[in-house]
């Protein structure tokens, strides 16, 4: 079973076990085969809802409890159906967010096949203040987001845009993953006025939005690890500042969503996928 074999090589890389038969041994075979059976038949699909309360500093008194719908890292494919997708939109329109983001990686490996059908599964996503979206590493640059606009779906690329929302401002600053040093992010939030939010698919720029005294950020791309092995944790978890929920740097606040889907096997282990509404909160309230 290919999957199988797939968490037996993560169980080794990430505790050091020297062999196969330290994970075989006492029905060990057993208990992994039913756990990959259980990731790839069930867990995968179990969308759940993330209520995550975010903290922002110096946010005006009348933006408190404002509700953001956050989806990302959906990549549509082969390994993450259409339902799948129309699940995550289900959700968050039933929640009612005050705006909705989309965190990038709407495809995997720019398959162009997806998508046109992706951005036609997120055309339902509608919220008073609008639905804005950012690009990730397997986003393309150029058909990606002229499928999104043609849905009525601002994409924010290396740009911001200002929101007035009850009397005041929030001001949306979209980077690209490719989009690393400090002092092209700083141009793109440069001459901001109000509260900066930074949409940023990789969670690592929390060093440059720190650095740069952004107040809050949202990221994706680690998917929580997608596979999140009893004892031993998640591989990728030591190339980033936190791999699911909220992490800060300085005066910087950050939420970082387990996305939607799967990306090189189709499997979910202790990570279920999850679509957030990120509740932005003044400091004073939290």
């Amino acid at each position: 079973m290919p999957c199988a074999r797939v968490v037996l090589y993560y169980y080794r890389r990430a505790s050091g076990a020297p062999d196969r038969a330290q994970v075989d041994r006492g029905g060990g075979r057993g208990t992994v085969t039913g756990t990959v059976s259980y990731g790839v038949a069930y867990e995968r699909h179990h969308i759940g809802v993330t209520d995550v309360a975010l903290p922002v500093s110096g946010l005006a008194p009348t933006l408190d409890g404002l509700r953001i719908g956050f989806l990302t890292d959906i990549h549509h494919s082969a390994m993450v159906p259409a339902d799948d997708v129309r699940r995550a939109v289900d959700l968050i329109g039933a929640a009612r967010p005050d705006l909705i983001v989309l965190g990038g990686d709407y495809v995997t490996w720019g398959d162009r096949e997806y998508v046109g059908p992706v951005a036609e599964l997120l055309s339902p996503l509608t919220a008073p203040y609008g639905v804005f979206a950012i690009l990730g590493n397997h986003d393309d640059d150029r058909d990606m987001p002229a499928a999104l606009i043609a849905k009525h779906i601002q994409v924010l690329k290396d740009a911001r845009t200002r929101l007035e929302i009850r009397g005041e401002g929030l001001e949306l600053a979209g980077i690209r993953f490719w989009t690393r040093k400090a002092t092209d992010i700083a141009r793109v939030i440069s001459r901001a006025r109000d509260t900066v939010l930074l949409l940023a698919h990789d969670p690592r720029r929390l060093d440059e939005a720190a650095g740069l005294d952004v107040p809050a950020m949202l990221s994706g791309h680690t998917h929580g690890g997608q596979v999140v092995l009893p004892g031993v944790g998640a591989v990728a978890r030591r190339r980033f500042p936190v791999l699911a929920g909220l992490a800060s740097r300085e005066n910087t606040r950050m939420f970082v969503s387990r996305g939607v889907g799967t990306v090189y096997v189709p499997i979910r282990i202790n990570c279920p996928p999850e679509v957030a509404i990120v509740t932005l909160k003044r400091n004073s309230e939290i």
